[in-house]
């Protein structure tokens, strides 16, 4: 059974989400969505600079990568407005904070799987269209290449929020998908979803990954 709000702010959401900018998703099955289990977030650990040639064996100078981050103030309005939207409507204990960080681990947990070709363990990670599309993508892959997938947690110097959508799907379910943004020297892109309906686990499926390495 669909969780649904009171009639007035049923109505009151439904036109908010038919204004421009709060365009739809193609909606997902649910049955071919597993939950993301685990998404609970590891020990905050956030770097802004990269020291290449760490250890004694380091020779020569050592490179220093700075990112400097610039946040668009209309996507920032955009993320909080629809943050606003889940904590009012559906869920009152959502954070930003701990959404990142449980996101930042199932995408360093994933990268690792995929570099180990140990695909069989997303199955309860990633929703069964994207792990067709990865098994593919993975078996044309030279090794060098799966090998840079992997992508340990204190390696990710930020993260941002992208895309960020709530919708009304055809089985008359609210969803929400929210992109995360992580930068590993390169940019990797990771579409998460969680359905709103009464008696299921609050939990996110990644629906979508890109990651330079399975683009080029």
């Amino acid at each position: 059974m669909a969780l649904r709000a009171a009639p007035s702010r049923g109505r009151w959401l439904a036109r908010a989400l038919a204004a421009p900018g709060a365009a739809r998703v193609p909606p997902l099955s649910a049955a071919s969505a597993r939950p993301l289990a685990g998404l609970r977030p590891l020990p905050p650990a956030a770097r802004f600079a990269s020291t290449a040639g760490q250890g004694p064996e380091a020779e020569g100078p050592q490179r220093r990568v700075v990112v400097v981050r610039i946040t668009s103030p209309f996507a920032w309005l955009r993320t909080r407005f629809y943050y606003l939207l889940i904590r009012l409507y559906f869920d009152q204990e959502f954070s930003i904070e701990e959404f990142t960080r449980g996101a930042k681990q199932a995408f360093s947990v994933v990268s690792k799987l995929l570099s180990q070709r140990k695909l069989d363990l997303l199955d309860e990670l990633v929703s069964a269209e994207v792990l067709q599309v990865l098994k593919e993508k993975i078996s044309l892959l030279p090794d060098n290449h799966r090998d840079a997938l992997a992508a340990d947690i204190d390696a990710i110097m930020y993260t941002t929020e992208g895309d960020v959508r709530i919708y009304y799907d055809d089985d008359a379910v609210w969803k929400a998908v929210w992109e995360l943004k992580a930068f590993t020297l390169r940019l990797c892109r990771t579409w998460f979803q969680r359905e709103f309906t009464e008696g299921v686990k609050p939990d996110w499926t990644i629906t979508r990954i890109e990651h330079p390495r399975l683009l080029e």
